[in-house]
């Protein structure tokens, strides 16, 4: 069979998967940002542990920064720490929260993870369950979902990573926008997202793919249960 006969053929075959076919060529057409930003949340949804950093700024309030190391199910680690001097420690082992705040937190939030003799060397045992929205603990899951009208931006790097910036906007947030840099080079991470709103804008970075999980609740030494404590 001839070279321009095999040509035609791939073409055909390929359709519209390729193109420059008219010269015989088989270049890959790019992809879509939409089909790059699905393909990185698909990456992201099948990691095993992943380390999540992030800072937050308020326009009419104090911002936080947050670390966290988990294996996207039942089992993480996190720091949150406000601008206003307030901490707390958190280890999730399944439905158990071991959570250790500092003074700044429990004056800020008098009667949450009070631990008596407000000892910071300490850890409160409870139940995941009672955790609450805006008590500072940290789900260990995160959903990696596409939304909004994704836009590609120009080639960029990320801690020395090559990426590419897809900018997506949503109509339910308006004047908001995020941007996700997607590694370009090897598997497509999200290694950064950063939004901006009116309210707020925040900065969250991805690193450490799938190393080793190494999450281990406190010393029984160094934990109170809520029933020691009358809770």
């Amino acid at each position: 069979m001839s070279a321009v006969v095999t040509a035609a053929l791939a073409c055909v075959v390929m359709g519209a998967a390729v193109v420059g076919c008219t010269d015989g060529s088989t270049t890959a057409a790019e992809p879509s940002a939409e089909r790059m930003l699905d393909d990185a949340n698909d990456t992201m949804n099948a990691l095993k542990s992943v380390t999540i950093d992030g800072t937050t700024t308020k326009t009419g309030g104090a911002g936080y920064s947050s670390h966290l190391t988990t294996d996207l199910k039942g089992r993480c680690a996190s720091r949150t720490t406000w601008a206003t001097g307030a901490g707390l420690e958190q280890v999730r082992i399944g439905a158990t929260d071991y959570v250790r705040p500092n003074r700044a937190y429990l004056e800020r939030w008098s009667g949450r993870y009070d631990t008596g003799a407000k000892d910071q060397r300490r850890w409160l045992e409870v139940p995941s369950s009672e955790a609450e929205a805006g008590d500072g603990l940290a789900e260990c899951t995160r959903e990696f979902a596409s939304f909004g009208v994704a836009t590609k931006g120009e080639p960029t790097k990320v801690d020395g990573t090559p990426a590419i910036p897809l900018v997506v906007t949503d109509k339910a947030d308006e004047g908001g926008s995020y941007t996700f840099y997607v590694a370009t080079d090897g598997k497509p991470y999200i290694l950064e997202v950063v939004y901006k709103g009116s309210e707020f804008h925040s900065t969250t970075s991805f690193s450490a793919f799938d190393k080793p999980l190494d999450v281990r609740p406190p010393a029984k030494a160094d934990v109170l249960n809520a029933s020691d404590i009358g809770r």
